[in-house]
């Protein structure tokens, strides 16, 4: 399991309004959600999908993209 994060450090909107906003929202279970946890395989293709949208590169040097990869803990429970 991975789980994908809005990068609140990337200022960048361009990402947001050219499609990222439908993208994430299409893998959000809710609204107000911040995290997203799925499986290797689809954040793989959903990172893809999200590198063709304009913008996705547009941030600072330590937030480069509105949405970044988190390390899930093996130990984790998920509810």
């Amino acid at each position: 399991m991975i789980r994908l994060a809005i990068d609140f450090e990337n200022p960048a909107r361009t990402w947001w309004e050219n499609g990222g906003q439908e993208l994430w929202d299409g893998i959000a279970e809710a609204f107000d959600n911040n995290t997203v946890l799925v499986d290797e395989h689809l954040a793989e293709s959903w990172l893809a999908e999200a590198r063709k949208i304009p913008g996705w590169d547009g941030g600072p040097e330590y937030a480069p993209h509105p949405v970044r990869l988190q390390e899930v803990d093996p130990d984790e429970e998920f509810l």
